[in-house]
């Protein structure tokens, strides 16, 4: 990596994966192997390859030609990037069509790499992974929808069973189904009678993977006036009448209107409503949320080491968050350890899921240091929201943002997040000024530097809430330290005590 390049992580090589798909051929540069990866560069091409495929039974020469050309130019990017490595998967048209051979050749010899053709089952399998890797301790179902098949299969945990692959993809449904949503209902519904995973989700979560389930999820956003604009974690709200119903009330303008749901998705919604609604009525599950990990992160994460696999998403990602932009990375985690005794002397009775969120909030609570101070919550608020994090829901993304929202503008300040409070929840808002209410002690005795904080124990004792600072930290006890510890007894109903010297 150049010495021009501080915002990347160190020691790290582009991996490139080439995704030839029914309805578009997508790159996406990742900036290296990791348990939480982060694309350098993300680029899609809709082609249509399997528009027609399953009346004609071939790819059409047009779009043959838009995917080769759009192979080539991956291919001058991959070098740019110097990737050390290529792969390059193409999934069900290809699969499907008597001319998918001469095309795969042509797609090798465009850019420069073998072509992996995936069965429907190792779709579904990499999905899964895709899925397990994005989302903490996943248990339901996996459904990825692409242009040309809906690959199913069972999770749990990060244990994936036998996917199964239907010819539900939104281009080949809507060729069956002769352009008519009424006939579509009638095929997708006997498909999916078959499909032995519907039978075990109910009371489970359904998890959504694929293009056209993403821009119903931002449909549905826009409908709902939802507060956070990120696809991954998103769960969908389970309304009367149906996701297929939801489309057809929406007008044309207002789906141009969403920028994000590109032109060439919109006649697809149609078909992915239909489907993700007959998955409902069949497999009854508790909740469907999104997934915007799926094949190519299942791929990343298939090359990962068993030790690396184990490692927390959410962790891994604030940890690299913490390194690239905090002052002084150890007192992150340094500020990790001096919480976690804090809690544990005050008796706090956290769930694994809140103790996981705390500690990434702590290696997120210096990156945004760089920003006018004025803005520092705004601004730290907006990032963590919307960051590329893994392994975390929307709930807890909104803790994270709020916690170090609090942290700069102070616990008693009301902001302007409202709508992330409501998403948050009372218990996680509470802990978010828990949390922040810690972090406004330990900054001004530490100034974010290392290598204080474990010289300065923060404890709970004969219910009083006690600060110890040795001899050398003693004139740090000043009227400003001391009405940051009364803000936290405010929270906690107990007394504050600096002990200096």
């Amino acid at each position: 990596m150049d010495r021009a390049t501080p915002g990347r992580i160190a020691g790290r090589e582009p991996i490139a994966i080439v995704d030839i798909g029914s309805n578009s051929v997508r790159l996406v540069i990742y900036e290296g192997p990791s348990r939480s990866p982060t694309p350098l560069y993300n680029e899609k091409l809709f082609c249509g390859l399997g528009r027609d495929i399953a009346t004609t039974g071939r790819l059409s020469e047009e779009a043959v030609e838009r995917a080769l050309a759009a192979l080539a130019r991956f291919r001058v990017l991959c070098r740019t990037v110097r990737a050390r490595q290529l792969r390059v998967l193409a999934t069900a048209a290809a699969r499907m069509a008597a001319n998918g051979p001469a095309f795969l050749e042509a797609a090798e010899e465009a850019c420069g790499a073998p072509v992996e053709l995936l069965t429907g089952e190792r779709e579904a399998l990499l999905s899964a992974a895709g899925v397990i890797s994005g989302l903490y301790e996943p248990d339901g179902v996996v459904g990825d929808l692409g242009g040309g098949s809906l690959e199913i299969v069972d999770v749990r945990g990060d244990q994936a069973g036998t996917g199964i692959t239907l010819p539900l993809g939104g281009l080949v449904l809507r060729d069956m189904a002769n352009d008519s949503p009424k006939n579509a209902v009638k095929i997708a519904r006997a498909e999916l009678a078959e499909a032995p995973q519907l039978r075990k989700l109910a009371g489970r979560t359904f998890y959504a993977v694929g293009g056209t389930w993403r821009a119903l999820a931002r449909m549905q956003m826009v409908e709902r006036g939802y507060p956070l604009h990120v696809m991954h974690g998103y769960q969908f709200e389970l309304m009367r009448g149906g996701f297929q119903r939801m489309v057809e009330r929406t007008s044309p303008a207002a789906l141009k209107a969403m920028a994000s749901v590109s032109e060439a998705r919109r006649p697809l919604l149609i078909y992915g409503a239909i489907v993700l609604d007959e998955i409902v009525r069949l497999g009854q599950p508790s909740g469907v949320t999104i997934s915007a990990l799926g094949v190519r992160e299942g791929l990343l994460f298939e090359a990962l080491s068993p030790e690396e696999r184990k490692q927390d998403p959410l962790l891994t990602a604030a940890a690299e968050l913490n390194e690239l932009r905090a002052r002084a990375p150890r007192h992150g985690e340094e500020l990790r350890t001096w919480t976690d005794a804090f809690m544990e002397s005050f008796g706090a009775k956290e769930t694994p899921y809140e103790r996981r969120l705390r500690h990434a909030a702590c290696l997120l609570s210096d990156t945004g240091w760089r920003a006018h101070p004025d803005y520092r919550g705004a601004q730290s608020l907006a990032m963590i929201a919307h960051a590329a994090l893994q392994g975390v829901d929307h709930p807890g993304r909104a803790f994270l943002a709020l916690a170090v929202y609090f942290r700069h503008e102070g616990v008693t300040s009301d902001p302007t997040s409202t709508p992330l409070m409501a998403l948050a929840g009372q218990r996680l808002a509470e802990l978010a000024k828990l949390s922040a209410a810690l972090f406004r002690i330990a900054y001004p005795i530490t100034v974010a530097m290392a290598g204080i904080l474990p010289r300065a124990p923060l404890t709970c004792r004969g219910g009083r809430i006690v600060l110890e600072l040795p001899g050398e930290l003693a004139p740090l006890a000043s009227e400003r330290l001391a009405n940051r510890m009364r803000a936290l007894g405010k929270l906690l109903d107990a007394e504050t005590v600096i002990q200096a010297g």
